[in-house]
This record gives structure tokens, sequence and C-alpha cells, in this order.
């Protein structure tokens, strides 16, 4: 007699264990954070909407992010080496269409709460950016196989929880302080993202997944990453104060980055050493830009 039940059953308490690592835990604090932040220090309130948007942005906005890129991703993630841990894990074919029931499902009564508080800004700006995290990974759209869109867009997923938080404020987006501050962040958002496609660039090509980093190879993508950094931070040095002070936190990247400019294609694998500070470099840098970024943003001009 064969047996169907060579895979253990799937429980409550295993789908949530999968889950629990697809979503990426180390990176809540990089969506929720900006937004709890912006919202509470330009509207001085802890009401309905500071918590639910902060709790959609810790969870459900990350689940939503990295469940879709795990399961469209899985034929790359098996040839990468790295996946397994901290960094993104490699999703078994039968966890798939649990995973993207639950991450598209889970967003729903979160985001309907926050369509019913908002103003079109708000709403609108919510709509984009969960979009763009539907869009950079899903079949069909898979806008991270598209060379400096897969960038930009991955800078909208960290950019966009800020600005959600700064519109549902009632703060006005199009001063040119906030417009100088958005290019900084995203241009930092997109040189992040494109360093961290260098140590993909041979599991991609076998996946036949385009990146930034594989139409540019890797020494190509490292300088694209140090002159968004160095730009990011000269921006920065052009603010009112006391934003230059966030430029100061664009010299660690710098430093992790410099080392691998001269960085071959055979040898991408090695860049996952900055990669891996950079995860702990986020939390204190990210921290630094958005209390300087805020802070300006509410200060009397």
């Amino acid at each position: 007699m064969t047996s169907n039940s060579s895979q253990p059953r799937i429980t409550f308490a295993s789908l949530t264990k999968q889950l629990f690592w697809a979503s990426r835990p180390v990176s809540w604090i990089n969506t929720a954070y900006p937004f709890a932040m912006a919202y509470w220090l330009v509207s001085q309130r802890l009401d309905g909407v500071f918590f639910v948007g902060t709790l959609f942005f810790l969870i459900p906005y990350n689940l939503l992010m990295y469940g879709i890129n795990d399961v469209f991703d899985f034929e790359s993630d098996m040839r990468n080496p790295r996946k397994g841990g901290i960094e993104g894990s490699v999703l078994n074919p039968r966890w798939h269409k649990p995973t993207l029931l639950v991450s598209f499902l889970l967003p729903i009564p979160f985001l309907a709460y926050l369509v019913s508080q908002g103003n079109p800004t708000s709403v609108s700006l919510l709509a984009l950016f969960v979009f763009t995290v539907i869009a950079y990974s899903a079949k069909g759209m898979r806008f991270k196989e598209i060379p400096l869109v897969d960038s930009i867009t991955s800078a909208s997923h960290f950019v966009g929880p800020m600005l959600v938080g700064l519109a549902y404020a009632g703060f006005d987006l199009r001063s040119g302080t906030s417009l100088k501050l958005t290019t900084a962040f995203v241009l930092w958002g997109m040189a992040s993202h494109a360093f961290g496609a260098v140590q993909d660039i041979r599991a991609d090509r076998e996946a036949k997944i385009s990146s930034i980093a594989t139409a540019f190879g890797a020494k190509g993508t490292v300088w694209f990453a140090l002159m968004a950094y160095l730009l990011a931070g000269l921006i920065l040095l052009t603010g009112i104060w006391p934003i230059p002070l966030a430029a100061i936190a664009a010299a660690p990247y710098l430093w992790v980055v410099w080392p691998f400019r001269n960085l071959t294609d055979a040898d991408c694998e090695q860049a996952n050493a900055g990669w891996r500070r950079f995860i702990w470099l986020n939390f204190a840098a990210g921290f630094v830009v958005t209390m300087v970024i805020i802070y300006a943003a509410i200060s009397p001009r």
C-alpha cells in the first residue's frame, strides 16, 4: 500500500511558522517605524489610524511583499546559497497556495479601515504603494525583472510608508523640502536594492531572472550604488538644518560598498559579506535619517 502522507499535514501552527519567516521579521521595523513616526510627529495623535496603520506596515505589508516574492522567485531561491535564513526563505511548493491566500487576504481589513479614514491623497498613495509591492514580484507584472524599474520599485516599498503616514497626518507633500527629501530617500533605497542584487547575479541568470545587476554586471551595479548613495548624501547636504546631519548616515554605506567596486560577475556572491552588514546598519541609519527628515518636515519654516 502506498502512503500519501509523506509530507506532514498543514496545520495552523505550521502555516503560521512559515508565514512568520516568509514575512522577514528582521525587516518589519523598516516599514512600520517610518509610518508610525511620520504620522505621530505630524499629527500628534495616537488614534485608530496610528495603530491600524502601524500594524498594517509591520506585518501584513511585509507578508504581502515577501510572501509573493518567495512564491514567484522559488526557482531562483533554490539556486541561491544565501536563502534559508533571515535573508529569505526557500518556500516549499506545498506552502505556495496558502502563502498567497493569506498574503492577499490579511491586508484587507487593515486597508478597508485606512481607506475609510483617509483623504484623496493618502488613499491614492496607499493604493500606489500596495500596488508596487504586488507588482514587484507577481506573475504577469514582475517589476523586479525590469532593470532600474526594479530598484525604483524596491525603494518605494520603504519610502512609501513614510509618505503615507505624512499624508494621513495632513502634511503637504508638494513642498520643495518634501520633494528634495523624498528624492534623496528614493536614491538611498535604489542604491541598497542595486547592491543587494549583485550577490544574486549568478543565481538569477541561471533561473533566467533579470535585474539591474544582471543587466549592468557586478562592477557596474556596485558603481551605480556608490553614485546613488553619494548623490543622496549631497542632496541632503543642501537641505535646511538639521537635514544635512542625515547625510552623515550615507558614509557607512559608502565605506561598506567601496571594497566591492571591482567585483566580477563570477565572484558576485562575495557581495553578501557587505549586504549582511547592511541588515544591521539599516536599523541605525534608518533611525537617524527618519528622525531628521520628520523633524525638518514639521519644523517652522
